[in-house]
């Protein structure tokens, strides 16, 4: 049996890959540090969204604020523009941010009414993450 051998166009995708890997190497290990660094801060961000959300069953104020949300989202957009980037990408990224952020304070609504009920979290309930 002949042993196949790969087309000159998929040699040089490889060729290609391996070149990338190569020069950029250092460029993907400062993005790999960011991207580390940027979820350390969601988790944080997420840490005082807990907080507050603590703070919203203890005084019964809803998770969605609509004046708060925009306020946070307009902030946002202009230190996008700031940074240099997109104010439609900031836009987004923060309204997935807020809706997150709004659906974490539901959850632990709901679990606050069911302990006041009586009633245990399950076992898939959520932990605090470990600083």
């Amino acid at each position: 049996m002949k042993k196949r051998t790969a087309p000159a166009a998929d040699n040089h995708k490889q060729d290609k890959a391996l070149l990338a890997a190569a020069v950029l190497k250092k460029h993907r290990q400062k993005i790999d540090k960011i991207d580390a660094q940027l979820l350390k801060l969601l988790g944080d961000r997420f840490d005082v969204v807990r907080d507050v959300a603590n703070v919203k069953i203890k005084h019964d104020i809803p998770a969605f604020l609509g004046g708060r949300v925009n306020e946070v989202r307009n902030n946002a957009v202009k230190l996008g523009i700031l940074y240099g980037i997109d104010p439609d990408f900031v836009r987004t990224l923060y309204t997935m941010l807020i809706y997150q952020s709004c659906a974490e304070e539901e959850v632990l609504k709901h679990e606050a009414q069911l302990e006041k009920a009586g009633i245990k979290k399950t076992p898939a309930a959520r932990k605090p993450r470990k600083k």
